[in-house]
């Protein structure tokens, strides 16, 4: 790692304007491996000079042209997947042959889709008279989470640059060094001077003065729902386009003739995956009542075959959560479940047996929960799976859609038409029916406060078009 006091503004590797330092957790030993520069409005202010200078140019490039810069990324960051994988699992905790497999394989999905999706896309059409035209909106702030660091580095970054856009990125500072990987690729890939930039810091700095930027066309965030609003309140002022990736609540339905062996077990997998970090995590496993005993043990032998421990060690399944602060309010609102009355299964407070440091979690399920408990409410971002009972397919519906939270819903039958059925009423943007496995051509986004806007595919590539008519085009 040589770039990790710099930024990369306008095509070179420079030092923040004014020097300031941060240290990078190892949340397995909770000990600095490493410092990274972090920024100020000043830093802001010189890689938004960059990309508005470099956008005309990008704006007119050929669809060829971008095409062949994401065929130089896509091939460059091939060379450095497994780097980015073992940093992503040094910096927030991921088993390392996860980080290396799923987490760091992500870039490589969403390069390969979004050539896929460039190479057709239709940019003009024209309807009577009228030349419709898709082009690039501008500048784009791109803010981006420490959970799935280049999964949401690529999914904003990329079609971006299909759209002929250009930008800035801050990273998450929990996350920073795989996007520093990502930056070596971009400069070794080609990337025109000023078009991708990167800067780091944090969000009440960095991600305000971004936000708040005139010369920023549109924010894209992936985060906390509290933290959107924060982006989008920065944003009114100059009536940028803000496109959001906020938190979730996923419910996850089991209906009665779903084999809930099955069911069940690949819904703890499901959630306890990534350490439950992630915001489609199915969180709220409803099951019918009369068979609340049966997935209560089921749900518990599943989730005590985690292995818990240090994320180099082949048998770990489950790595520490982030940070200290996330910790620490895991305790409070697992306490917070059996303070509510609700049936702690397996797991609980404090750390796995045999662990006396690193903010490893135990694997916990909690059973008999209602939804007014706070674990059924709150993100709680963490492998701790709350199971509800329900008595009717008409309550379970609603029970599921009483949340202030629509990223992912989770529906499953032995009858995919009765799962189709249920999947139709779910307030969501994402329904999973019976566990199916990811589409990166699939629109991804929420409702409610897990946002608005969608990623991935041609549905990512198209946030950052703007529509222009051009009417007369066609003489009568």
């Amino acid at each position: 790692m040589q770039h990790e006091k710099h930024f990369y503004i306008d095509g070179k590797w420079v030092d923040p304007v004014k020097p300031a330092f941060l240290d990078v957790i190892d949340p397995s030993t909770e000990e600095a491996f490493i410092q990274i520069a972090i920024g100020s409005a000043a830093d802001v202010d010189r890689a938004v000079a960059a990309a508005r200078a470099a956008f005309p140019a990008f704006a007119r490039t050929t669809r060829k042209e971008r095409l062949e810069l994401l065929r130089a990324i896509l091939a460059e960051y091939n060379k450095r997947r497994n780097d980015a994988g073992d940093a992503i699992s040094r910096e927030m905790g991921a088993p390392l042959q996860f980080a290396r497999d799923i987490q760091a394989g992500r870039g490589t999905a969403h390069l390969e889709r979004m050539i896929e999706v460039l190479e057709t896309y239709p940019f003009e059409s024209v309807e009577g008279n009228t030349l419709i035209v898709r082009e690039p909106i501008g500048v784009c702030g791109l803010i981006t989470p420490w959970n799935w660091p280049i999964n949401q580095i690529a999914c904003k970054v990329l079609p971006a640059i299909a759209a002929g856009c250009t930008m800035v990125l801050k990273p998450s500072e929990e996350a920073p060094i795989d996007a520093i990987i990502w930056s070596e690729v971009m400069e070794v890939a080609g990337t025109p001077k000023g078009v991708y930039n990167m800067i780091q810091g944090s969000g009440a700095v960095v991600g305000e003065a971004m936000s708040a930027h005139p010369d920023i066309d549109m924010m894209s965030f992936t985060g906390s729902t509290r933290a959107g609003i924060r982006v989008a309140q920065a944003a009114a002022a100059t009536v940028k386009r803000v496109a959001q990736e906020l938190g979730g609540k996923s419910a996850n339905i089991l209906l009665p003739d779903v084999d809930f062996q099955m069911a069940v077990t690949k819904g703890i997998n499901s959630m306890m995956t990534n350490s439950g970090q992630s915001c489609t995590a199915p969180t709220r496993m409803f099951v019918p009542a009369d068979r609340h005993d049966e997935v209560k043990s089921i749900a518990k032998a599943a989730a005590e075959r985690f292995v818990v421990g240090d994320p180099r060690n082949p048998e770990t399944r489950l790595g520490p959560v982030v940070n200290a602060a996330q910790y620490e309010k895991i305790q409070r609102l697992i306490q917070a479940g059996i303070d509510e009355g609700a049936e702690l299964v397996t797991g609980g407070p404090g750390r796995p047996e045999n662990l006396n440091r690193g903010y490893y979690v135990r694997p916990t399920v909690f059973a008999g929960v209602t939804n007014d408990m706070t674990i059924a409410r709150e993100e709680i971002f963490v492998p701790v799976s709350a199971i509800l009972p329900y008595k009717s397919e008409e309550e379970v519906i609603r029970l599921a859609n009483e949340t202030v939270y629509g990223l992912a819903a989770y529906v499953q039958s032995g009858d995919i038409k009765h799962a189709r059925a249920v999947a139709s009423q779910m307030r969501a943007g994402n329904v999973h029916l019976n566990y199916p496995a990811g589409d990166t051509a699939a629109p991804f986004g929420g409702y409610k406060q897990s946002g608005n806007g969608r990623e991935y595919g041609k549905w990512g590539l198209e946030e950052f078009l703007e529509t222009k008519a051009v009417l007369g085009y066609q003489a009568a």
